[in-house]
């Protein structure tokens, strides 16, 4: 996974984001190739939004769920839609199940998809708008010497390292979008500081006609120290089958393991089911301590999620939509994550109306929902109550287990 598969390509035009991509310098050198040439490293989502991105070496696990405001806003057809959950299920460590979806909106779904089917359809769009497809594993970038120099990529094309060995080409660009992953090379190559990462691992299973029936509009969630000492477990319907995964940043030598209790968990629900693909892939837990460098920015998993118009409004734009979220969720995940009893609490506070309404509000439109003040001081006066109810709980627990 560390190797980054990438992917190089000219553009003559603006990247998909919509920002103009001004020449760096007004008076630029006569003898540099005009045309603001764009590279776009990655295969996945973030690739194929930047207009580029080569044919994957394999999916990406991913549960495969987005919120409908996705698909309009990147312009995704329904029929890339595999499945469309309107039931969502939080089961606690003790198996105590929350219905999370009482509350859904009429209408409102979480659309499942497969990564693959998502990450091509991006692809071809983009080499259709006038992306030059060029598969290749990206080895290393040279940053230019000044702003009037371009950068210079280096790869092997796909298919070479026939005879004495693999031979490197090299491409000059003008500007440089890495949404090669969270092992991006063009992270390392721009100095883009290291950052924390988690593991997802991930299996296809498909199940019988009546087990498939059972998940045609339901998702799961387990929390638990079983399945995941500081994230969640999953069961999420696809196509002809269900995604079965966990993800940790604490425990990765253990995610065998935990993939196993997630399994174990949901064992009745997935009887006679069938493995037909087993995936793992690293994912971000926090943004890079730098996600521009130069004409060069880091976008998707790489970036933990003309120069100055690049990084000005770049960062300014997404650090005003999503900061607010990922400080959120980082907060979610060290209150309600830290123990089976604050896990407990958590499952307990997701039977609220409100609280399923202010998640589903903030999920679906990617954003977080504006609250209400008195509610949202019940809200912390519920989840202090569910806190401690559940640690009395889960030490009294501890005690009977123990004589």
């Amino acid at each position: 996974m560390a190797a980054a598969t990438a992917a190089t390509m000219s553009l003559s035009s603006s990247f998909s984001s919509g920002l103009q991509i001004r020449s760096p310098n007004p008076n630029p050198n006569p003898r540099r190739r005009r045309g603001g040439r764009v590279m776009g490293s990655g295969a996945g989502a973030g690739g194929g939004c930047a207009g580029a991105a080569p044919e994957p070496r394999g999916a990406k696990p991913c549960g495969g769920a987005i919120p409908p405001a996705m698909l309009d806003e990147f312009a995704i057809p329904a029929s890339l839609v595999d499945r469309r959950v309107t039931r969502m299920r939080l089961l606690s460590p003790s198996n105590l199940a929350s219905d999370f979806s009482r509350h859904l909106r009429p209408a409102a779904h979480i659309a499942m998809l497969r990564r693959e089917v998502l990450d091509s359809f991006l692809r071809s769009r983009a080499q259709s708008q006038g992306a030059h497809l060029l598969p290749a594993l990206l080895t290393s970038l040279s940053l230019p010497s000044s702003p009037l120099h371009p950068y210079l990529l280096h790869y092997i094309p796909s298919g070479a390292g026939a005879g004495a060995g693999p031979a490197t080409s090299t491409l000059a660009v003008d500007v440089v979008v890495g949404a090669d992953g969270a092992n991006s090379r063009v992270a390392r190559c721009i100095g883009a500081g290291d950052y924390s990462t988690a593991i997802a691992f991930q299996e296809r299973v498909r199940l019988p006609p009546a087990g498939m029936a059972a998940y045609a509009d339901l998702a799961e969630m387990y929390v638990g120290d079983d399945v995941s000492p500081d994230f969640y477990a999953w069961v999420f319907p696809k196509c002809d089958h269900v995604a079965v995964g966990t993800g940790t940043a604490a425990a990765k030598p253990a995610i065998r393991r935990l993939q196993a209790a997630a399994r174990a968990r949901a064992a009745p629900k997935l009887a006679g089911g069938v493995v037909v693909r087993v995936e793992a892939h690293p994912i971000p837990e926090h943004p890079r301590p730098r996600r521009v460098a130069g004409r060069a920015a880091l976008v998707g998993d790489a970036a933990g999620v003309a120069e100055a118009d690049l990084k000005r409004e770049y960062l300014r734009r997404w650090d005003e939509e999503f900061a607010g979220t990922f400080r959120f969720l980082d907060a979610l995940q060290r209150v309600f994550y830290g123990s089976n009893a604050a896990r407990e609490a958590l499952v307990e506070l997701c039977g609220d109306e409100y609280v399923q309404r202010m998640t589903f509000d903030s999920y679906l439109h990617k954003k977080m929902a504006a609250g209400r003040p008195l509610d949202d001081l019940g809200l912390l006066w519920k989840s202090a109550g569910s806190l401690l109810r559940a640690t009395i709980l889960g030490r009294e627990v501890e005690r009977l287990r123990s004589l």
